[in-house]
């Protein structure tokens, strides 16, 4: 996880990076509620694909897996300004298969990368996501959706903040979840270990994938994690 700078200011330069309202915090235990609708004026201006048609995705992605996740991204739409790409973390792969996809909804092409899950999630190191959680200092990896928001420097070096838009995952923010590269997390671990090693439940990817990775997801996309 990351070395970050107090609740307060960290919710105000993602709140303000987004581009969406402010949230009124009675102290620093107060999970994040996501913000009130845009108004219909600005969102005519993002282009809304049809999340509820079925999108041909080439493996690993499973079907299912996919149809979740596009019915998230209908359900959290007004939270997330782009829509035409998403990141889906199939969480029931080894962490020895690339199974983070960024998706083209248009196109259903994905590209495919390692990801790692917390240690939190995955105690005795077996390379299989056990369980998820969204309790504080659990460093465990969580389910459901994310908005992803802005880029700063921090121990990972460049690192992306993301926000959790459920239940099962809104205390993203303040447990400094985030999008960040890791050696640990890079291909080279698959034939010396057989799988890669853990974060704190951040989305870690290989060092050298991490510049593909922001640039095909950016701001104000969606993650997706799930175990099916």
């Amino acid at each position: 996880m990351m070395s970050s700078p107090p609740l307060m200011t960290r919710r105000s330069l993602v709140l303000s990076g987004l581009g969406v309202a402010a949230v009124t915090v009675a102290g620093s235990a107060q999970r994040w509620s996501p913000p009130p609708a845009l108004p219909l004026a600005d969102m005519a201006r993002v282009p809304t694909p049809d999340v509820a048609a079925t999108v041909a995705v080439r493996p690993p992605v499973q079907s299912a897996l996919v149809q979740e996740a596009l019915a998230a991204l209908d359900r959290h739409q007004r939270f997330i300004k782009n829509r035409d790409r998403i990141a889906i973390v199939d969480f029931s792969m080894p962490s020895s298969n690339p199974r983070m996809a960024i998706l083209d909804i248009a196109s259903g092409k994905s590209t495919t990368y390692l990801v790692a899950h917390g240690s939190g999630s995955d105690p005795a190191h077996t390379g299989v996501l056990q369980r998820f959680s969204n309790e504080p200092n659990s460093n465990a990896s969580s389910q459901g959706a994310f908005v992803t928001a802005d880029y700063y420097v921090g121990k990972h070096g460049r690192s992306q903040r993301i926000m959790g838009l459920d239940p099962t995952n809104n205390n993203a923010l303040e447990r400094a979840i985030v999008v960040h590269g890791a050696w640990y997390a890079d291909a080279d671990m698959i034939p010396a270990h057989g799988k890669l090693g853990r974060s704190q439940g951040c989305f870690a990817v290989g060092d050298r994938e991490l510049a593909n990775v922001f640039e095909h997801l950016g701001q104000g996309r969606m993650i997706f994690s799930a175990k099916v």
